[in-house]
């Protein structure tokens, strides 16, 4: 990357800087290769955060289907880890994981999961067992109808006539899947193998699997990482969820920076689990240096930028994270390790400025919050609005999850050092309510910038990105304006 004028001597962050056009050779974005080279087996840039309102088995085993890498949160009992890791490797890669409701549910049953939206579905059987035969199935509801039906009507009589099912060795390629789809005049069809239901397919599932190539293991099964903290028996957290299967371990903590992260770290390390190791949070070289010396391939950078952070304005710690992006950056590739940076991102323009100033991936939280795949029940406010509830990990409801087995007065001692957000309602995108609606436009924003920077990898944009430096005014001079002007 370079400075399109002089080199600032002042610490910046993504709404302070804009990428310049430049000439390029890279026609289309279908010819953009996302892949972050990281050492994971991602195919897409993004890792969603490990927060206990952003990552869960759903979400996670959603994102690796699209490219990308979910980080399970720490905070997971251990028995839950290795069940949420052994579940999204059970997933189907090449299909939707079917959500599958019994006759008796209701709308109002349905609706705690999906929000009335098209492109999803509700597959109704009648299995008391783990694994729903052709014959349990009664129907597919469209989530669609969820919107117009009462809430107390059962999903059994909603899905009657509403059968649709393609055999998935019948299915010859994603566009074959489309076609299939269409000429059966569905949303939402089940996909069978061998008199079993293996997953659903939608339009536009199917029309993902012609853009997105899935994130997998050496075994063609979909990936997932998991985070676990510095304190307590790591390496024995460590070994366990290596056999549960885990394809990257995160050692985690707000300050990545201290003894305890780098004795963790060498913990992990001296097991050789042949995985890789990623390990934050940081902002500065020296911290890039002590980390991978100490075992960590990837470093997590950012203190302070998360919309549930409360950090800076508490403890005035922190910096502003394209700056601490660009330095740890150039630090982890003299080390021949790799950046992901983590938190600040509101906008597909913000990825794109943390790919440009040299990360590997980038980190999302919040923003994935607020989808169907994320933990938790959808809510609906007085208005009708859909949400669900986010909190920051260093919040009072975080400490209660962590800590929740300690007697009262321990407790009460670790709340007294709470910081972040407790509660917070993250709204459902009426236009983009599923993970992957977001990563659509991100990624698609993303291929469009590096065309402009005439980037065909993200090596290459590493490179080639040309930034220059903007003003509050030019910023807001690039938001689109209200349709009502």
């Amino acid at each position: 990357m370079e400075f399109y004028g002089e080199t600032p001597d002042v610490d910046l962050t993504y709404s302070d800087v804009f990428l310049v056009p430049r000439r390029s050779a890279v026609t289309s974005r279908l010819d953009v290769d996302l892949a972050p080279g990281d050492g994971t087996t991602a195919t897409i840039p993004v890792v969603s955060a490990n927060m206990n309102s952003v990552t869960g088995a759903r979400l996670a085993a959603t994102l690796a289907r699209r490219g990308g890498l979910g980080v399970l949160p720490q905070d997971m009992p251990l028995q839950e880890l290795d069940a949420a890791i052994r579940w999204v490797k059970a997933q189907p890669v090449s299909w939707d994981t079917p959500l599958v409701l019994p006759p008796d549910a209701t709308v109002a049953d349905a609706s705690r999961l999906l929000p009335a939206t098209d492109g999803h579905g509700i597959v109704v059987a009648d299995s008391s067992s783990g694994r729903v035969d052709v014959g349990d199935v009664l129907g597919v509801v469209p989530a669609s109808r969820l919107g117009t039906a009462l809430p107390d009507a059962r999903l059994g009589d909603l899905a009657r006539g509403r059968t649709a099912s393609v055999d998935a060795d019948d299915i010859e390629s994603a566009r074959h899947a489309f076609d299939v789809i269409v000429a059966a005049g569905a949303e939402t069809v089940c996909v069978l193998q061998h008199g079993h239901l293996v997953g659903t397919l939608s339009r536009r599932s199917a029309l993902r699997s012609t853009l997105y190539k899935p994130a997998v293991d050496a075994s063609g099964r979909l990936i997932v990482a998991a985070a676990i903290g510095i304190n307590g028996d790591v390496a024995a957290k460590a070994r366990a969820l290596a056999g549960a299967g885990v394809d990257v371990l995160v050692v985690d903590t707000a300050h990545g920076h201290q003894e305890g992260m780098l004795s963790a770290l060498r913990a992990v390390a001296d097991l050789d689990l042949g995985i890789p190791i990623a390990a934050g949070n940081i902002v500065t070289a020296e911290g890039v240096h002590d980390l991978v010396t100490s075992g960590a391939s990837i470093l997590k950078v950012g203190v302070g930028p998360g919309a549930m952070c409360t950090t800076r304005m508490m403890t005035a710690v922190g910096r502003p994270q394209f700056s601490a992006v660009l330095e740890t950056a150039d630090a982890a590739r003299v080390m021949g390790a790799h950046v992901w940076a983590d938190g600040g991102v509101r906008y597909p323009r913000d990825v794109a400025l943390a790919l440009a100033a040299g990360a590997a991936s980038v980190m999302i939280g919040s923003w994935f919050a607020g989808t169907i795949e994320a933990p938790g029940e959808l809510q609906v406010d007085a208005s009708g609005r859909a949400h669900k509830e986010s909190w920051g990990m260093a919040s009072t409801k975080a400490v209660h999850e962590r800590f929740g087995r300690l007697d009262p007065y321990e407790l009460a001692r670790k709340e007294l050092f709470a910081e972040g957000i407790s509660s917070s309602r993250i709204y459902l995108d009426p236009l983009r309510p599923g993970l992957e609606d977001l990563l659509d436009m991100i990624t698609s924003g993303v291929r469009s910038s590096f065309t402009y920077a005439g980037a065909s990898s993200v090596t290459d944009f590493h490179e080639r990105a040309r930034v220059g430096l903007q003003s509050a005014a030019g910023y807001e001079e690039g938001k689109a304006l209200p349709v009502s002007w």
